[in-house]
């Protein structure tokens, strides 16, 4: 049984939820919900070629993925932005001093959110295409 879709509904979820946070200037949650949202979109795009990956690393995720659903090289460098939203926007033993809130910005959120909704129109018209030939 196929999860494409279970997997594209929550990282719509996710992306709802980093919007939210971003709005509640909860600019860590903003870019972990990004990271996430991103990540379930890859995972889906996997399912939909009847793979299933594991990992949370996005721009590893897209590199792995066959060379006709492999996005650019431009693409894959903006998720590895995405990647280091993976653990320190929750751990506070990844920083110095403080907590993951004090290292956040609203740029961040929205940087984040960008790159997330990217990947997740890029893997949503992937999927369609798949479908079509499918």
């Amino acid at each position: 049984m196929r999860r494409t879709e279970d997997w594209l509904r929550q990282a719509n979820k996710d992306l709802g939820h980093a919007r939210r946070s971003l709005d509640m200037e909860d600019y860590e949650w903003s870019c972990f919900s990004a990271q996430q949202s991103a990540e379930k979109a890859v995972k889906a795009l996997y399912e939909s070629l009847g793979a299933h990956v594991l990992g949370h690393s996005v721009s590893t995720l897209l590199q792995k993925l066959p060379k006709r659903e492999r996005p650019d090289a431009a693409l894959v460098n903006e998720a590895k932005l995405l990647d280091r939203h993976y653990i320190p926007t929750r751990c506070t033993n990844s920083h110095p001093e403080g907590a993951p809130m004090d290292y956040y910005t609203r740029q961040d959120a929205l940087e984040a959110l960008r790159i997330a909704e990217k990947i997740q129109q890029y893997c949503e018209d992937r999927i369609r295409h798949t479908e079509k030939k499918g």
